[in-house]
């Protein structure tokens, strides 16, 4: 068992390498979106070999990734020369031996049933709780997966990615939940229910009860969520539209107009990291930190999340020494 260890993209790469390299019996990986690139492909070697020799490995992506790819409204999406590299991956893959599954391939829309989770469990080893996807363009953002050694951790991550998988793959969703992990904090989850974000709930709370608050995500702050803020002491950092691309920036210019925010974010790295810390009445400090981007978007379309509530001084003071090497 080890404290949560905050990794940078590059680092979460070379340490979820050398895990999958010493792997002996599973590992569990879920992502938005998986790519075989130039910075990631050592990554997936890794995870045909570790196949190869008889490690139950299950890889899941969400369709989103073509999206990422050429675009969701490309016509014949699936067909093109980056789709084809994509399908060499997941054919690789199996046959190494491993599992490979599709998630969100029976959504109506681009945005509905997205699985926008990121987890990597190998062996007893845990990569989560960040915004990491896997893919070269992701891996230049600014942004971080926590490392965490805890076998009964490990056990309860692979069991819900299980889970998620199953759940796909009969076209049904289920309601978020949470789970403790040690004394200070807990595992938040949303299942893909429609209107149901007990990670969005819980932020709308303590924003409620807060009397400062520090929000870092790639969108601003949308919802019952971004009203609570305006009556706190909030500093919120989140892209400009300019640094985004044409979708994700029309996102970006919508949640500004509607809730009248400003961004205190200045760098020209494209922020995609997002945590929230509280600052409670009584001093004491709480932290979401993980896949959700604190939009009611994401509640409403039933997206899939998973973030880290916690109020481990070890696990805030890792994220206030990110925000201000990398943020502020």
């Amino acid at each position: 068992m080890s404290a949560p260890k905050l990794l940078l993209p590059n680092e979460f790469i070379d340490a979820a390498t050398k895990s999958i390299d010493r792997a002996t019996e599973y590992i569990s990986f879920v992502a938005m979106v998986v790519m075989d690139e130039e910075a990631t492909d050592r990554l997936i070697d890794a995870l045909i070999a570790a196949a190869k020799r008889g490690v139950k490995v299950q890889v899941a992506a969400d369709t989103f990734t073509y999206g990422e790819l050429e675009g969701h409204f490309t016509p014949f999406k699936y067909y093109t020369s980056a789709a084809r590299d994509k399908t060499r991956m997941v054919k690789e893959l199996k046959e190494a031996g491993a599992k490979f599954n599709w998630l969100g391939q029976f959504s109506l829309l681009p945005f509905t049933g997205r699985t926008h989770s990121k987890c990597l469990v190998v062996d007893d080893t845990v990569y989560s709780f960040g915004g990491v996807n896997l893919s070269d363009q992701h891996l230049t953002y600014t942004d971080y997966m926590f490392e965490i050694k805890d076998q009964l951790l490990a056990l309860e991550l692979r069991d819900e990615i299980n889970r998620m998988i199953t759940a796909d793959s009969k076209h049904f969703s289920y309601r978020s939940h949470a789970f403790s992990y040690k004394d200070k904090s807990s595992v938040l989850l949303d299942g893909g229910f429609q209107a149901d974000s007990i990670i969005y709930r819980r932020a709308y709370r303590y924003a409620r009860e807060a009397k400062e608050v520090l929000l870092v995500s790639q969108y601003c702050p949308s919802g019952k969520l971004s009203r609570a803020l305006k009556k706190t002491n909030a500093k919120l950092y989140f892209n400009k539209p300019a640094s985004a691309d044409f979708w994700n920036g029309l996102i970006i210019r919508a949640g500004l107009f509607f809730s009248g925010h400003k961004t205190l974010y200045e760098r020209k790295n494209y922020l995609h990291a997002k945590f929230v810390i509280f600052t409670m009445q009584d001093g004491t400090k709480i932290a979401i930190t993980g896949s959700h981007n604190f939009m009611p978007g994401s509640v409403v379309f039933g997206t899939k999340e998973i973030a880290l509530e916690s109020r481990d001084k070890k696990v805030i003071r890792q994220l206030e020494a990110f925000f201000r090497e990398h943020v502020a």
